[in-house]
């Protein structure tokens, strides 16, 4: 008689939201769950991986949305659903033909110590481990593509140019700076605090930068740190900040906006000032989705690994230990109180 397999059980922690959301998500929007997963793949579960999150990403994409939105690639919020961001996670099974047990990848996944992914499109496999593995959920994830396509794609960057990033402080902000001063760029960014303001200029290299919440004029403070105007602008807050930019490019300046960013279910935005300026300069103004350009993933890795190894790029995150501490990590990056890239870390491998 053969014998029988068993298959181990274990409790899966995981964070879900109570309902769909408008705007900026509070840390009361989630709740602690808990269930039991098998740490074997159904057999049904054509071309799914069975993983162990290790870290998940908090990122500014995920304000809430009222209703599931066909135009994502993902919602975040659905009521009594586990909650979905980016991470890093290692595969403990697959049934997929281009992962293996023991695999690193990072993609999209779920707020939980072990998820069934199927959504494997989403899914890179992480082949450099002698940087640390949470950098997968930042620097050399989606916000590090999206610096690195939004500044050198949209940007197309030429020496010497003047560059504004607003919310310069994100996981995106940090490195479109510091490429800017790489290919010799002079840079300024916007920030919400002080200590943030100093590492912008200390760290990361910025020849400028302020804070937007002591500036009554945001149009003067553009002039003072721009006196000969803005070649590009990387845009991440709209409202006031974008009708100051717009006034202070130059001619044939860019204006650079994550799609990521453009989707955020933001209040009602304040009328744009100044149209006619923008079309007599000839600023172009262009949005873009990030999810188009991952084909050039491996030529970004190209850039971006010898710069790390280099020392050329710094990089500043903050962890929150443990899946319990998520949704409170989470509402942090809304108000401003992450000093740096905001990561959970659920294991460290």
């Amino acid at each position: 008689m053969a014998e029988t397999k068993v298959v181990e059980k274990v409790r899966n922690k995981q964070v879900k939201a109570k309902d769909y959301i408008t705007g900026n998500p509070k840390e009361t929007d989630m709740y602690m769950s808990s269930s039991t997963i098998s740490l074997q793949l159904p057999p049904e579960a054509s071309n799914a991986v069975l993983v162990k999150n290790l870290y998940l990403s908090c990122d500014p994409y995920m304000r809430g949305n009222k209703k599931p939105q066909k135009d994502r690639l993902f919602d975040t919020f659905v009521p009594d659903s586990v909650i979905v961001g980016y991470g890093v996670f290692k595969v403990l099974e697959s049934k997929h033909p281009d992962y293996k047990t023991g695999d690193l990848l990072w993609g999209v996944t779920k707020w939980e110590e072990y998820s069934i992914l199927t959504n494997t499109p989403s899914f890179f496999k992480i082949e450099h481990t002698d940087v640390p593995l949470s950098y997968y959920t930042g620097l050399l994830g989606m916000p590090g593509m999206s610096a690195y396509v939004g500044f050198y794609e949209i940007g197309a960057p030429k020496k010497g140019e003047y560059v504004f990033i607003s919310s310069a402080f994100g996981a995106i902000g940090q490195l479109v700076g510091q490429l800017a001063k790489l290919m010799g760029c002079y840079v300024v960014g916007s920030a919400g605090s002080k200590e943030k303001v100093e590492i912008l200029k200390n760290k990361f290299g910025f020849d400028g930068a302020f804070n937007y919440k002591e500036e009554h004029d945001l149009d003067e403070a553009l002039k003072r740190y721009f006196p000969e105007g803005i070649d590009i602008y990387f845009e991440n807050v709209g409202g006031e900040m974008l009708d100051a930019a717009l006034v202070n490019m130059r001619r044939r300046g860019r204006i650079v906006v994550a799609g990521m960013i453009s989707q955020y279910d933001l209040p009602e935005p304040q009328p744009i000032k100044n149209l006619l300026s923008i079309v007599y300069k000839q600023v172009r103004i262009e949005a873009f989705t990030v999810f188009d350009y991952y084909h050039l993933y491996p030529k970004f890795l190209e850039t971006m690994l010898p710069y790390i190894r280099e020392g050329k790029v710094s990089y500043v995150e903050a962890f929150a230990e443990g899946l319990e501490n998520g949704p409170a990590a989470l509402e942090a990056i809304f108000t401003g109180r992450n000093p740096g890239k905001q990561v959970v870390a659920l294991a460290h491998e």
